[in-house]
């Protein structure tokens, strides 16, 4: 018999690990990595519990898809034994391509790249590792399998991964309202058409589903202050950048700076083992050592802006639902170039951020949650519900923000 390890885990307690491939894999330095990538990235300046880790959350995400997969085995969908591993392959792999701070940084270290063609890369290189035996997690994650129903488990809107890391995020933070009903909406799962489903009896799990994830990224993910400290963070990594590029020295460990020097996309970590090996040693700790160094640099954008992070010195930041029109941005820039000694309009833009976030909790359509109702039809969830506010939930909210440095008074 396969043998089998426990780990404890918060959320859910004892988890089941077996050996063979789902250990070897685990084991890997490549995955071993996001043990030092934050769930949250910089969440953590707002609610100082969210210090979780992507390595939690994949273990996390690997228990609820073993028990959901149970769970229609004994509604009598047919999953055989290599479909079964190969789905627990998928949800472990499904973030090992995340850079330091997780979505922080996504398009900053790499060149216009994301985190999910990383890991295609990464579990590409792997599976060359382990002999061919990702090939149908690999199917799997890129929507190449048959079976349509296995990546809606690994990737929609109602997949494991945002089971998991709602409830864990919820926890850590300590925002109860966040809390979903995970362990019923697995028991509600079903399979119709080759597609994932959800009883009916299940519906009012959805529901709070729904509105628990639009809160947690209101209230939470998308926080004002979060999103200052995700600008700063931004706009610390592109200054880096600007000055290595322009020869000036900046410290900071190796393969940190192999990506500041140069403009690094995700074709080329394709084409480069040794690339894609320097990338996956990268974490949230060569960021935090290079601003602890750059505190002290001769630059003073670079030093200001990681003296602020040091000192949890963070942003101004205003947030409106409109274009901020009225504002005169170059009244602000004037500001903080004197605030500074800048009079390069280059060098003040780095201090000054503005754009937009948005976000929209559902979006019905084809890839939307289905609901079975009991004569055996299948309804979205936005038809099936009595509540008008689960069709709203599909609107698109965009919110704009204005961030710069508390220093500099308006």
């Amino acid at each position: 018999m396969e043998k089998k390890k426990i780990i404890n885990d918060p959320v859910y307690g004892f988890i089941t690990i077996p050996e063979g491939l789902i250990y070897d894999i685990i084991s890997h330095p490549y995955f071993q990595r996001l043990r030092r990538i934050k769930q949250m990235g910089l969440n953590d300046f707002v609610y100082p519990g969210a210090l979780h880790t992507r390595f939690h959350h994949a273990l996390g995400a690997m228990h609820l898809m073993s028990v959901a997969l149970q769970n229609l085995r004994q509604k009598g969908t047919e999953i055989s034994d290599q479909e079964f591993k190969s789905m627990l392959a998928a949800i472990l792999l499904h973030d090992i391509g995340h850079g330091p701070f997780s979505h922080a940084l996504e398009s900053t270290l790499l060149y216009n790249g994301n985190h999910e063609e990383v890991s295609v890369i990464i579990i590409q290189y792997l599976n060359k590792k382990f002999h061919g035996k990702l090939n149908l997690a690999l199917e799997i994650f890129q929507d190449h399998y048959t079976r349509k129903f296995f990546h809606q488990l690994v990737s929609s809107q109602l997949d494991v991964d945002r089971l998991d890391y709602l409830q864990r995020d919820s926890f850590f933070t300590g925002v109860s309202e966040g809390t979903i009903g995970s362990d019923r909406i697995i028991k509600m799962l079903n399979i119709k058409d080759d597609q994932l489903v959800v009883e009916e009896k299940g519906i009012y799990s959805i529901e709070n589903f729904l509105n628990s994830r639009r809160l947690m990224y209101w209230q939470v993910y998308l926080h004002k202050t979060s999103v200052a400290a995700e600008k700063m963070m931004v706009s610390l990594i592109r200054r880096a950048q600007y000055l290595i590029r322009k020869g000036i020295e900046v410290p900071g460990t190796k393969k940190l700076l192999l990506f500041l020097g140069e403009p690094i996309n995700t074709k080329r970590l394709a084409q480069d083992p040794s690339l894609l090996d320097a990338y996956c040693q990268i974490d949230d700790y060569d960021v935090w050592s290079g601003i602890k160094s750059w505190q002290h640099h001769q630059d003073v954008v670079l030093s200001s802006i990681s003296r602020m992070f040091l000192e949890r010195n963070l942003f101004q930041i205003k947030l409106n639902f409109q274009p901020f029109e009225n504002i005169d941005l170059q009244l602000i820039q004037d500001k903080i170039g004197n605030q500074f000694n800048l009079s390069d309009p280059t060098d003040i833009e780095f201090l000054l951020c503005h754009g937009a976030v948005s976000n929209a909790a559902y979006i019905s359509g084809n890839a939307g949650i289905n609901i079975l109702k009991k004569q055996g039809d299948v309804l979205d969830i936005a038809q099936a519900s009595d509540l008008p506010n689960i069709a709203a939930l599909g609107k698109i909210v965009k919110k704009y923000y204005l961030t710069w440095p508390k220093s500099v008074n308006l």
